[in-house]
């Protein structure tokens, strides 16, 4: 559950470290984002000579949340910590490669790619 002002961390190559949250995409009264929801938000720290720069205004995928997360079947996820892919053009992350677990909803919300790259699927 990922609201305005959250603080989360890129697991990506991208260049980013954190992003702090400040919209969450998805209507005029989407106050929470959940895992595979779009959000956009301000690169608070970055590595230097990389893509990705402090200060930008970047659109990130979710695809770790702390919050339990009900799935159709009945059964939780949750992670322990929370964690975005910065997005380039539509669907396709900024990044070469994915650092951590990914959970299975970012493949069946149509970003395919993320998904390919993530070394567990969970």
């Amino acid at each position: 559950m990922i609201q305005p002002r959250t603080m989360v961390k890129v697991a990506d190559n991208s260049g980013a470290k954190i992003v702090q949250c400040f919209r969450v995409l998805g209507g005029t009264r989407a106050r929470y984002a959940r895992l595979g929801d779009v959000i956009v938000g301000a690169v608070k720290e970055a590595d230097p000579r990389k893509l990705v720069k402090k200060h930008e205004v970047v659109k990130a995928v979710i695809i770790r949340q702390k919050k339990e997360f009900k799935r159709p079947d009945g059964s939780y996820i949750r992670f322990d910590e929370n964690a975005v892919i910065v997005l380039g053009d539509g669907k396709m992350p900024k990044g070469g490669r994915v650092f951590g677990p990914v959970a299975k909803e970012i493949k069946e919300k149509g970003f395919d790619a993320i998904a390919q790259m993530a070394s567990e699927l969970l």
